[in-house]
C-alpha cells in the first residue's frame, strides 16, 4: 500500500502473512530490503487478508484508523532511512539504532556500523580504534550487550577488567572515549534516555590518560638538532623531526604530504588532515618557511621542479591509497622514535617522540610570553579552551619543577 524506493533501498507496507496470529489475523509490518537482505519492522497492527486487500479503499472508521497507523509507522521508517541514504551512511544496524529498537540492538551493533562507516570513509585509524574498543567490551560482556546494560556499576568493572588484563591507562581512556561517543549518539537517537546516560559528573568519570607529554625546552632542542653520530638516517630523521617543530608542530601525516603548492611566498599553509571532514569550519595552518627548513628540504626532499604537485620530502609518491598512506605514516613515525630514542639517550634527555615536536613548539611560545591567541591559531585548535587545556599539564609540570627549587637546600 505504502512504497518508497531510493539508492536500492526499498521501503514498504506488507501483510506478514507467514504465519497467523492466535487471532488468526495477520501483522501488519514495514519492510526495508537493501543488498537483497530484508527486515522487517512492527506496526502494532493485526489483519485479515481480506481486510488488508480492502485497506486502500475502505472507508470503515476501524480500517481508517488502522491504515493511518500503518502509514504513521511507514513515514517514520520512510524519514530514517532517507536521512541515512543521504549522508551514505545506510546499514540495518543504524536504522534500528535511530528507530530506537532498544529490545533488538545491541552496543556491539552500534559499534560495528560505527566500523564500517569509517571504513567506507576510508578512517582508518578511527575504524581500527573502534573495532579495539569492540574487541576489548566483548571480552568483557559477549557478543551481544544491551544499551541497558551500560551502568555506572557496569562501567566500573569494565575498567577494573581492561586494567587487570594489563591495557595501560592511555588505551583504556580512548577505549572509553570510543564508547562514550556510541552511547552519546544512542541518547540523541533516543535509545537510551538522558536520565539512564552514564557518563559524566557525578556519574561514570573516564580515568585520565597517563601520556607522557614531553616539552623539550629550547637548550634541550638545540642540542637534539645538532647531535650527529656521523650516520645519515639519523641526521635525515633528526631534521625531520626539527622541521615538525618549526612548522608548527604538524604532524608526520600532514608533513610527508606537503607539496610545493603548500608554500605561499614565505609560509607553508596547510589543513590538518586530522580536522578536514570532521570540523565544520575548515582552518587552515600558517607557519613561517624559515632558512633551517629551507633547508632541511633541500637537502633531504624533492627538488622544485615547477609543479606545484611536487611532494615537498620523498617518502611518499602522493598516489598512496589511504589504508596506504596510514602504514606508510606508521612506518615513518615509528622509525624517526627510534632514531629519536637513540639520540635522547647518547644525550642524557628524556626520551623524545615524533609528538614532542608539537608539545615543544607551543610550549616554547608560551613560555617566551606570546600571546595564547597567536599558539591557538597556528596549532589549528578550535578555540582557546581547547590550546589552555593543552597547555594546562605542561604548566603544572612546570609547577612542580618550581616547587622542588623551595626546598633544593643544596
Amino acid at each position: 500500500m505504502f512504497k518508497y524506493s531510493k539508492d536500492g533501498i526499498s521501503v514498504l507496507s506488507v501483510l506478514d502473512a507467514r504465519r497467523a496470529k492466535k487471532s488468526g489475523l495477520f501483522p501488519v509490518k514495514i519492510q526495508v530490503i537493501y543488498n537483497r537482505k530484508q527486515k522487517y519492522y512492527s506496526t502494532g497492527q493485526e489483519l485479515s487478508k481480506e481486510d488488508w486487500a480492502n485497506l486502500a479503499e475502505s472507508k470503515s472508521r476501524r480500517l481508517s484508523e488502522i491504515r493511518s497507523s500503518v502509514e504513521n509507522s511507514f513515514s517514520i521508517i520512510k524519514s530514517q532511512v532517507e536521512s541515512l541514504a543521504e549522508r551514505g551512511e545506510f546499514g540495518f544496524d543504524l536504522l534500528s539504532i535511530r528507530l530506537g529498537r532498544c529490545a533488538t540492538v545491541t552496543v556491539n551493533a552500534a559499534v560495528r556500523a560505527k566500523v564500517a562507516d569509517a571504513e567506507r570513509n576510508e578512517q582508518y585509524s578511527t575504524r581500527n580504534g573502534y573495532h579495539s574498543m569492540l574487541l576489548g567490551i566483548e571480552a568483557f560482556a559477549g557478543k551481544e550487550i544491551p544499551f541497558t546494560t551500560i551502568t555506572v556499576d557496569w562501567l566500573n568493572r569494565l575498567e577494573r577488567f581492561w586494567s587487570n588484563d594489563g591495557k595501560s591507562k592511555s588505551t583504556i581512556n580512548v577505549y572509553f572515549k570510543y564508547l562514550k561517543a556510541i552511547l552519546n549518539q544512542a541518547r540523541m537517537d533516543g535509545v537510551i534516555k538522558e536520565v539512564n546516560f552514564p557518563f559524566g559528573r557525578g556519574r561514570f568519570e573516564m580515568p585520565s590518560a597517563e601520556g607522557r607529554k614531553l616539552a623539550l625546552t629550547l637548550e634541550q632542542i638545540k642540542q637534539l638538532v645538532t647531535y650527529t653520530d656521523g650516520n645519515e638516517e639519523t641526521e635525515m630523521y633528526r631534521d625531520m623531526w626539527f622541521f615538525s617543530y618549526l612548522c608548527n608542530g604538524i604532524n608526520f601525516r600532514d608533513m610527508l604530504y606537503l607539496t610545493y603548492n603548500n608554500i605561499e611566498g614565505d609560509e607553508i599553509c596547510f589543513v590538518r588532515a586530522k580536522t578536514k571532514n570532521t570540523s565544520k569550519q575548515i582552518r587552515t595552518i600558517r607557519a613561517v618557511l624559515t632558512p633551517e627548513m629551507r633547508y632541511i628540504i633541500e637537502r633531504w626532499g624533492n627538488a622544485d621542479d615547477g609543479n606545484a604537485d611536487t611532494l615537498l620530502f620523498k617518502f611518499a609518491t602522493g598516489r598512496e591509497s589511504a589504508y596506504e598512506i596510514k602504514q606508510l605514516v606508521c612506518k615513518v613515525t615509528q622509525r624517526c622514535n627510534i632514531i629519536l630514542t637513540r639520540i635522547s639517550k647518547a644525550l642524557g634527555l628524556p626520551r623524545v617522540t615524533t609528538y614532542a615536536a608539537r608539545h615543544s613548539f607551543a610550549t616554547v611560545l608560551k613560555r617566551s610570553g606570546t600571546n595564547i591567541s597567536y599558539i591557538s591559531e597556528s596549532l589549528g585548535h578550535s578555540n582557546l579552551m581547547v590550546t589552555e587545556n593543552y597547555l594546562a599539564s605542561f604548566e603544572q609540570d612546570e609547577r612542580k619543577k618550581n616547587a622542588q627549587l623551595l626546598t633544593n637546600f643544596d
